[in-house]
């Protein structure tokens, strides 16, 4: 679950590069990906979010839970308890940590995105070569 909240944000930040690649242009999107007030922001968004999840009271729902399923664990669910302690996460730096965690992926994801942009000629100019590689091969193999 950890690296899964983390890379939502760089999902949402890679959504544009195809896009802005099919404009040939994605200067835009490696910018922002290099954006080092961009990346605290994201960073900042996810250790708030986070924070607040694992204050959230769940001792109702575990109570509703119980109520339809009185063998299941979350009966002996506290009705106090929040998401932190259910999750096993009552750690006071744990939303810290996932910021910290999304704000290095999102320094690894602009370093990624400034290499494909680097590298795209090249990988443009090595598909057209095995399209038609792929088209004489087809067009011996029907010979």
């Amino acid at each position: 679950m950890r690296w899964t909240i983390a890379a939502l944000p760089l999902l949402a930040l890679a959504a544009p590069l195809p896009a802005a690649a099919g404009e040939h242009d994605t200067r835009g999107a490696v910018a922002a990906l290099n954006d080092p007030l961009l990346q605290d922001r994201m960073a900042d968004t996810v250790t708030a979010l986070v924070g607040a999840l694992m204050q959230l009271n769940v001792g109702p729902l575990a109570q509703a839970v119980a109520q339809i399923d009185p063998e299941s664990d979350a009966a002996y669910i506290p009705p106090d308890a929040t998401l932190g302690e259910v999750a096993g996460k009552d750690d006071p730096y744990y939303a810290e940590r996932m910021g910290d965690d999304v704000r290095a992926g999102a320094r690894m994801a602009g370093h990624a995105a400034s290499a494909l942009a680097a590298y795209a000629p090249v990988l443009k100019d090595m598909a057209r070569d095995l399209a038609a590689q792929w088209e004489r091969e087809r067009d011996a193999a029907r010979r």
